[in-house]
């Protein structure tokens, strides 16, 4: 059987479809630095696979903008910079806007009651592992994301959902970055909960003003943390 009948099978579909999130994954926490080489061979050795599963993974990576392409360097995860982190920030920021004055509109019991479960479990999920050293919890990620999910959720457009999926993950990526270089929010402030309570209250207005400036606050302590690792490291 050659490799091209295997990834025509279920089990080959399978294999590619894990090591696509397993590469992604590592991407967005930031273990695979921005312009890291991916080489097909030396992640068919790590994961034990045939090529063709590698290269699906890469090409659907590359789909995502999270990782590049080029005929002279193969695949690369995708550099980041701080016009990029800006034009992310404000498409979410429109993005977002439109799906939560809508969802706020079209949303009925089953949507008030995503938002405020989403918001119970994000309130009790520890940012942090119990572990020594902490480390971040992929729990806390996961639930986070829902609630910001669950907000939109009833604005009737999967592609709009869609979309501000997959701008979530990347926005997570620089915010992976930006904790691993030791930036972290000092705000007292529970923006989730503002931003909860405002969309529950059908204050379309005011709950889109405080997820914006949720977006782009994060977005300033992230930029800030880069210019800071662009001036050390001219000034090295």
């Amino acid at each position: 059987m050659n490799e091209r009948q295997l990834v025509e099978t279920p089990e080959r579909k399978t294999r590619a479809s894990a090591i696509y999130w397993e590469i992604r994954r590592s991407i967005l926490d930031g273990s695979l630095r921005p312009g890291v080489k991916l080489n097909v061979r030396d992640l068919s050795e790590q994961y034990d696979s045939g090529l063709s599963p590698i290269r699906e993974s890469l090409n659907r990576l590359a789909t995502e903008r999270l990782a590049i392409h080029s005929d002279n360097r193969g695949f690369v995860v995708s550099p980041v910079s701080v016009p990029e982190l800006q034009d992310l920030t404000q498409a979410r920021c429109w993005m977002n806007d439109i799906g939560l004055r809508r969802s706020i509109e079209l949303g009925d019991e089953a949507w008030e009651e995503a938002v405020l479960l989403s918001h119970h479990r994000l309130s009790r999920t520890p940012r942090m592992s119990a572990d020594e050293p902490p480390t971040p919890s992929p729990e806390w990620d996961r639930v986070h994301k829902a609630f910001h999910q669950a907000l939109i959720s009833a604005c009737g457009s999967p592609w709009l959902i869609e979309t501000c999926s997959q701008l979530f993950d990347s926005a997570e990526r620089y915010r992976s970055l930006a904790r691993m270089a030791g930036a972290s929010r000092s705000d007292p402030r529970d923006e989730h909960s503002e931003i909860k309570t405002a969309a529950l209250e059908r204050d379309a207005d005011k709950a889109a003003e405080l997820l914006t400036e949720h977006f782009q606050r994060t977005a300033e302590l992230v930029q800030t943390t880069f210019v800071s690792d662009e001036a050390n490291s001219k000034a090295k």
